[in-house]
């Protein structure tokens, strides 16, 4: 009778139930890459946080130093790195953003609109990027040449525009980031995380460079250790205000 069918267990072996296979995944982005892409973030936030006040300058220097050796860093592993990390790469994505843009003016209804937002979404992420490296160069130069006190107050407004403006397109990128991720109900920060996303087919980045990961992050350290070992200890008064322009009691 149907009423008594029994619903068999799953699959057996001679051991017990089979356990169910791994969700398959692709490596997407290597060690090497994701550790420049995350120390740059520390690197510039700590140094916006810290920017102003005597009492944090030296780390803020620091920052700052670190962030352009990043960039260096990851300029030249976009020249010689493997394929998926090449600048070229970049570039070729950005080649299409002038006709994207004159697509996106013709568009007359939301059906349109939504056609041509999808090959957009990939377009903006890669304008981002390519904004954040380009503002880093102005910004640490114009920070080096602060505390070298090249100038005046007008290179000080200088570096700050600067720091506004690379944080304002950091800012505009995580809020893509969140955007993506709620219309693709996926994670897109995730793949920066870990490297891989979920899906059958080949690894676009075919070795993960963890030697060279652990290398960065070595130097990084190293780096700061020896800012931290010669920075000045002399004595601060209790008096002593922490100011620019601060200037002694006995001045006239």
């Amino acid at each position: 009778m149907t009423g008594n069918t029994l619903h068999s267990p799953g699959p057996t072996t001679a051991t017990g139930p089979t356990t169910a296979a791994p969700t398959p995944s692709r490596r997407v982005t290597d060690a090497a890459t994701r550790t420049l892409h995350w120390l740059m973030a520390l690197s510039f936030t700590g140094a916006y946080l810290t920017a102003d006040g005597e009492r944090w300058r030296l780390v803020h220097v620091t920052l700052g130093y670190t962030l352009a050796g990043l960039l260096v860093a990851r300029v030249l592993w976009g020249l010689f790195g493997p394929r998926h990390a090449r600048l070229s790469a970049l570039w070729r994505k950005l080649q299409g953003l002038p006709a994207w843009l004159q697509s996106l003016a013709a568009v007359r209804s939301p059906s349109a609109l939504q056609t041509v937002w999808r090959p957009g979404q990939n377009l903006l992420m890669a304008l981002a990027v390519a904004l954040i490296l380009a503002l880093v160069l102005p910004l640490t130069l114009s920070g080096y040449a602060v505390w070298d006190e090249w100038g005046g107050e007008w290179l000080e407004e200088v570096h700050e525009f600067f720091g506004n403006a690379l944080l304002g397109v950091v800012l505009a990128h995580i809020g893509l980031i969140a955007l993506l991720s709620a219309l693709r109900r996926k994670n897109q920060a995730l793949p920066m995380l870990t490297g891989r996303v979920p899906g059958p087919g080949p690894d676009l980045a075919k070795k993960n460079h963890a030697l060279l990961a652990a290398a960065i992050v070595l130097a990084v350290v190293a780096f700061w250790a020896w800012q931290w070992s010669a920075a000045p200890s002399a004595p601060i008064p209790a008096d002593a205000a922490w100011s620019e322009n601060r200037h002694s009691d006995h001045d006239d």
